[in-house]
This record gives C-alpha cells, sequence and structure tokens, in this order.
C-alpha cells in the first residue's frame, strides 16, 4: 500500500540535553496511522503531524477495552546509522494480541513499512549519547461510535516515538520488588500472554502498594494458587544458579517476552544452561538463604537486564548478591546491548539496518 505523507509545518526543538530525555514524555513530529473496516481490510496508510486523536465519547475503545500495544526501539550505530532490533517480533505478537481480544490480524508487512517510511522522516530525533534510544508505540484502538459489548468494525492502528534516555545512567543498579500474594494479574485461559491495555491497567493498584512500601516493581504469582512465580509488572523474570538460569515457562498467562526469549537464546550460545520450568515462589526464598540463588534479574524491552537487589514476600525480605549486580546479569546485559547497537556481531540475523 502507499503511504501517503503530510509533513507539519510547526516542528518542535528537539532535546539539546539527552541526559534529561527520561521516559516516554516526550514526542516526535510524526506519527504513523492507518485504519481497518470490516470487509475492506487495512487502508489508508499516512505518516501524519503528531496531534491529539478525534473520537466520539461512544467510541468502543472507551467503554470496552479493545486496546492492545507493542513496545519497541531504535538505535543509532557509532557510525550514525539506524537499527532495529527483532521487529517482525513485535509485530507477530501485536497481531496474537489481537486475535485474543476479537481485534483483526494486523497487516504486518504494512505495518513494518509505515514504521520505516515514519522512522526515515524523523531520523533526526534519534538521540546520540550512550544508552539513548527512540523508543517506539505501535498500539490498536477500536473506534466504533456504538455501545454494545462486541467486536468493532473498525479499528485504529498507530505508531508514535519518543526518544528516551538511557535507562541506567549510572549504571545498572539492582531493583527491590514486592512479591504480590493478594491481587492476581491473570490466570490461563485470560489475556495474560497478550500486551492488551487492560493488564497493565488491572496492574496499578498493586503497584502503588509496593511503591508505598518502598518497592520499584511487583512481582506477580499464578492466579490460581498464587504459589509459582509469573512475572514482573513490566518485565519477565529470571533467576541465575551459578551457570544454570531458571525461568517461569509460558503458560498462556505470561507475555511472552521478546527481550525474554533473545537473552534465552544468547544464554545458551554463552554456554549457560537455561530452565523454562514452574518456578514455587517459596522454593526461590529457600534457595536464596541457602545461597544456591545467586541472582535475580527482570527482561524487557526498556531496561533489557534490571537485577533484583531485595524481594519481599509475606513480609520476610531478602537480599541477593549484596545488592549489587551479579556477573550474569552483567554479561547477558553487555551482550544483548551490543548486538541492539550494533557493537557486537548479529549472529541470529536479529537487526534490521535503516
Amino acid at each position: 500500500m502507499e503511504i501517503k505523507v503530510t509533513l507539519s509545518q510547526n516542528l518542535k526543538q528537539k532535546p539539546q540535553d539527552e541526559s534529561k530525555l527520561g521516559f516516554g514524555k516526550i514526542f516526535t513530529d510524526h506519527m504513523f496511522l492507518m485504519d481497518y473496516y470490516e470487509g475492506e481490510g487495512w487502508m489508508n496508510p499516512r505518516v501524519e503531524p503528531y496531534a491529539p486523536l478525534s473520537m466520539p465519547p461512544a467510541a468502543t475503545v472507551l467503554h470496552y477495552g479493545q486496546a492492545i500495544f507493542e513496545g519497541m526501539k531504535c538505535y543509532r550505530r557509532e557510525d550514525g546509522g539506524l537499527q532495529l532490533f527483532r521487529p517482525e517480533q513485535n509485530m507477530a505478537r501485536m497481531t496474537r494480541s489481537a486475535q485474543r481480544m476479537g481485534m483483526p490480524a494486523l497487516n504486518e508487512e504494512a505495518a513494518l513499512e509505515g514504521l520505516k517510511k515514519l522512522l526515515e522522516i524523523e531520523k533526526d530525533w534519534v538521540p546520540h549519547s550512550e544508552g539513548t534510544s527512540l523508543y517506539i508505540r505501535p498500539f490498536m484502538i477500536a473506534m466504533d461510535e456504538m455501545l454494545g459489548v462486541h467486536a468493532a468494525h473498525h479499528y485504529l492502528f498507530m505508531i508514535i516515538l519518543s526518544p528516551v534516555g538511557a535507562y541506567y545512567a549510572e549504571g545498572l543498579k539492582p531493583v527491590s520488588i514486592y512479591v504480590e500474594d493478594s491481587y492476581v494479574r491473570a490466570v490461563r485461559g485470560g489475556v495474560g500472554f497478550t500486551k492488551c491495555a487492560g493488564n497493565y491497567g488491572a496492574s496499578i493498584l498493586a503497584g502503588e502498594v509496593a511503591a508505598k512500601r518502598g518497592y520499584s516493581q511487583v512481582l506477580w504469582l499464578d492466579g490460581v494458587e498464587q504459589k509459582y512465580v509469573e512475572e514482573v509488572g513490566a518485565m519477565n523474570i529470571m533467576f541465575a544458579y551459578g551457570n544454570k538460569i531458571v525461568t517461569p515457562m509460558l503458560n498462556g498467562s505470561i507475555l511472552p517476552g521478546i527481550t525474554r526469549d533473545s537473552i534465552i537464546t544468547v544464554a545458551r550460545q554463552l554456554g549457560y544452561e537455561v530452565s523454562e520450568e514452574r518456578v514455587a515462589i517459596e522454593d526461590i526464598f529457600a534457595d536464596i538463604k541457602s545461597g544456591k540463588l545467586t541472582e535475580a534479574f527482570g527482561t524487557g524491552t526498556a531496561a533489557v537486564i534490571s537485577p533484583v537487589g531485595h524481594l519481599c514476600w509475606k513480609d520476610e525480605v531478602v537480599t541477593l548478591n549484596n545488592n549489587e549486580i551479579g556477573p550474569v546479569a552483567q554479561q547477558l546485559y553487555d551482550t544483548l546491548t551490543g548486538i541492539q547497537w550494533g557493537k557486537l556481531e548479529d549472529k541470529n540475523n536479529w537487526i534490521t539496518k535503516l
């Protein structure tokens, strides 16, 4: 499909101090849009100036929550060129999310072409400093003007861009995590494996409770027995036993993270044993206290690797690796970010150069 381009006549001033970018607070001049109409398919791909949306108060998304999204990044290499990391996997996962939410499968090829066109226009927005990147947020929402609990007939797919700072401006510092044993995030058969807006909306209260207790993230347990570890609010979770890495197996209620999959692949290539299995929180605490479990870390697009320094469960707090990043997390972080920024060889054909 031909992409129509309408350029902004009022370009914003780009950030001068990249050390103050933060995350998700600044947006570029343009966005990509594409419509879906039942019986007609995806149509009208276009790049337009970044601007507020116009929608009726009865728009389906506002009442019944048909909204999904993805998160990815564009990286600037040392030679000035730009590249994406496994973008086709994000678009494929978006299609899986859409199908579970009763939404149309994404035209992944058109979405990728739209992203590339948008990045071509906004290339000067990709920051240059070490650890920075251009965050990419594709999302899809239901647009019907009708009150009724059923799939919509009109959907809007969009991509917006945001220059973001280095997640660890002062080095990788461990986070403290609160194990939630009252609320649950998802159950098998539900939408836990999707990136639907409702998953994240339902997690906010638990996050607020954890924050008031001094913890930066929530670790969710399974929704049936509240016994088995599932994932952290914005990341998958992994545990290191020396040279062995254990992570909860995908069971339908855990998001199949692209960074998770990439870390598993890289870890095996580096010689680590990786096991995907059911992980009981009681065993985790016992293994930390005995010294068998040496490190824990989250994996996700924003941070790539987020080492865990403290875990709190039922008012018991345990410390991992003296609240410092461990050698396993550091090696995996250095390796995967090295590939993403083009400093290390891409042996897995994950990089799309622009």
